[in-house]
């Protein structure tokens, strides 16, 4: 018998998620269906009542101390089921004991709760053995067994959905999550190599029906190849299951009871296949280290480390993943394709160095709140300026050769600045144009360090973004936008509005310029909605089309591409429209016709967020766009002609981007700091 706390104890008022009184009539008609020949209607009802209860005692992840007093009592009366009916009954009961929040078991509980545990192993195992279940309900039946058998593998019953097609995956050293896309296929052959068999001398003590189990398995086979993922299994169910058993081979378990036991057959043998690749490796976007894959299914597993996994073997995990392109993901040059700042270094994967990181002077007005704006001042036969602002209203001029201030922080800005652009006019001097968050708009002399003209209000609203455009007259105007919606055209002569766009007003998210000849500059912007508008400044009307040529809906729809931000990246033979969104895709576009431009750069765990992206050229005319997210520690660098991607691990939160010629600017949560592009 197994120890139970009295159902007429005051101590169920001190149990939460469930009653006493709902427990003793989930009993009854548990109990009438143990003692029916048939399955009626009537006979099923306990099943709608558990479902209930079931709800109080787990709920969105979380267990209710109630759980450990009823389970004693629901898993004898599920025990005296008939197999076929209990299984959902076990694989919720799964769900329940490998949940990530439970709380300690009470003391006075503990025997009963355990008991019923080795009670609903048996009785688990039992249904398996015996039901005609189907495949897919297989799998969780199965990690419910080993769940209850005491293996931590047990919990991929709540991070693992073969039926999506895609695998997720914690990583045990770092924490960082990867997602490896079409994950579930069924191989012909094993495309890796089993795992390698348990300690013969390590059996669990006690009784067990898992010998069983491992008689199912010896008359099973899934074709040619799979014989040593199965003779894994059978060690493992020889041997009861103990909990310092790997967790690929009890997945090799998992497997192979679904193979055996799942219905139909065929499906059996298909799911089983599928699973098997479980059983490979898989490497970190982030930390870079190779684990199991049964390690990176379930949260902090105890016995976790890293893997001297062969980089030639191969996986069924290994190659390109969601934050990996093909290009960048094989054998050889891997180290090169990994970057991580290492204090003032940026070093390769393998600890080579990559080169040097510059930190900006950190004038006082930046000590607060960083950086959240930057642009580049390239001025013909004189020094590039990388100028940035931080939250107290301050502009800073660095030359970023050295990182030095060129001048003090430049006063007199009335508010916070947003946003900010360079102004190259057609007589060869080039403005600074800054906009704060009332609308303010200043232009600077970037040589002198001075304001050309009083800050203007543009009593719009808050300047969100900026840019600058050439018109076929030889004008350069000042390109602004409001999160309300105002886009203005602004003569930085005069300092006048001279037009606008957006004459839909949505609110905007990000802006650019796209140059599209010598003398003419399209602008394009992200709204909140997720579109993309691309406008010709060069006509009078908003509303005349002009030069601009919109996206095409088509590939966004189909892309399921909803734009947050857009940059524009120069290519050898013309500038090209980037827009990424919030899971980090990242779509190239000709603006001559509104189609995209090569595969893109697919979506990233790591720089998923709010993006920032800037662009700039390499030696030979190589273009790359380096992208990540607003308080993010994490760069992509890709260059799209190749396909190539580096990924760099930053010791900083990102706030913004630039780039200036072979070195990108990164103002980050403390200050700035450039890093080089290129090995030096």
């Amino acid at each position: 018998m197994i120890p139970k706390l009295p159902l007429h104890s005051p101590r169920w008022r001190d149990l939460d998620g469930v009653t006493a009184e709902e427990v003793e009539v989930l009993l009854e008609q548990m109990a009438s269906t143990a003692v029916s020949s048939t399955v009626t209607e009537t006979g099923n009802g306990w099943r709608q009542t558990w479902t209930y209860l079931a709800g109080g005692l787990l709920d969105d992840g979380t267990v209710f101390d109630g759980a450990y007093a009823a389970l004693p009592y629901l898993a004898e009366a599920a025990a005296a089921l008939p197999p076929g009916q209990s299984v959902d009954f076990w694989v919720d009961l799964g769900c329940i004991v490998t949940a990530e929040d439970r709380p300690p078991v009470p003391a006075d509980l503990e025997a009963g709760f355990n008991a019923a545990l080795r009670l609903a192993e048996q009785a688990a195992v039992r249904s398996l053995l015996a039901a005609d279940a189907p495949a897919e309900a297989c799998v969780s039946l199965a990690l419910s067994c080993v769940a209850f058998a005491g293996h931590h593998i047990g919990t991929a019953l709540w991070s693992l959905e073969p039926q999506e097609g895609h695998l997720g995956l914690l990583c045990p050293g770092c924490g960082s999550d990867t997602e490896i896309p079409e994950f579930f296929v069924d191989p012909v052959r094993p495309s890796l190599a089993a795992p390698g068999l348990p300690d013969p001398d390590r059996v669990r003590p006690g009784e067990h029906r898992w010998g069983e189990v491992a008689t199912a398995l010896r008359e099973e086979t899934l074709g040619e190849g799979w014989e040593p993922f199965l003779r894994v299994a059978r060690e493992v169910a020889v041997a009861g299951v103990p909990p310092e058993t790997p967790g690929s081979a009890v997945l090799c378990l998992v497997a192979g009871m679904v193979a055996a036991k799942g219905t139909p057959q065929r499906a059996g043998r298909e799911w089983a296949r599928k699973l098997m690749l479980l059983t490979g490796y898989f490497r970190c976007w982030d930390c870079e280290r190779t684990w199991t894959i049964a390690d990176g299914l379930a949260e902090n597993p105890d016995g976790a480390h890293p893997q001297n996994h062969l980089r030639g073997e191969s996986t069924a995990a290994e190659g390109p993943t969601s934050t990996v392109t093909p290009a960048a993901a094989g054998p050889t040059g891997v180290a090169a394709n990994r970057l991580r700042q290492d204090g003032s270094a940026l070093l390769t994967s393998d600890g080579t160095p990559w080169g040097h990181l510059a930190a900006f002077s950190d004038p006082a007005p930046l000590s607060s709140g960083g950086v959240n704006s930057l642009t580049v001042v390239s001025r013909p036969g004189q020094p590039t300026l990388v100028a940035g602002v931080g939250d107290q209203g301050a502009v800073c001029l660095w030359n970023p050769a050295d990182g030095r201030l060129t001048h003090d922080p430049l006063p007199g800005h009335p508010d916070r600045i947003r946003s900010m652009t360079a102004l190259p006019l057609p007589d060869g001097h080039v403005l600074l144009a800054t906009g704060g968050e009332t609308g303010t708009i200043t232009l600077w002399d970037p040589a002198t360090g001075r304001p050309v003209r009083e800050p203007a209000g543009n009593r719009l609203g808050e300047v969100i973004g900026m840019c600058a455009a050439t018109v076929p007259d030889g004008r350069t105007l000042l390109v602004t936008a409001a999160p309300r919606g105002a886009v203005r055209l602004w003569d930085p002569a005069t300092g006048e509005s001279v037009g606008s766009l957006n004459p839909y007003g949505s609110p905007i998210r990000s802006i650019a310029a796209v140059p599209i000849s010598a003398g003419h500059t399209l602008i394009a912007a992200a709204d909140t909605g997720g579109r993309v508008h691309v406008w010709d400044p060069a006509v009078d009307d908003p509303w005349e089309r002009g030069a601009a040529v919109q996206l095409s809906k088509r590939a966004l729809h189909d892309a399921g591409h909803r734009v947050a931000a857009v940059a524009a990246v120069p290519t050898r033979d013309r500038n090209v429209l980037a827009t990424g969104d919030d899971r980090g895709v990242v779509m190239l576009w000709d603006l001559a016709t509104g189609d995209p431009v090569s595969d893109g750069l697919p979506s990233s765990t790591g720089t998923a967020g709010l993006p920032v992206m800037a662009a700039t050229t390499l030696h030979g005319g190589r273009s790359v766009l380096v992208t990540g997210n607003k308080l993010g520690r994490r760069l992509r660098v890709w260059e799209p002609e190749t396909g190539t991607v580096r990924h760099i691990a930053l010791e900083v939160a990102l706030t913004s981007l630039a780039a200036a010629g072979l070195d990108l600017i990164v103002g980050h949560d403390r200050g700035v700091l450039g890093l080089p592009l290129t090995r030096r």
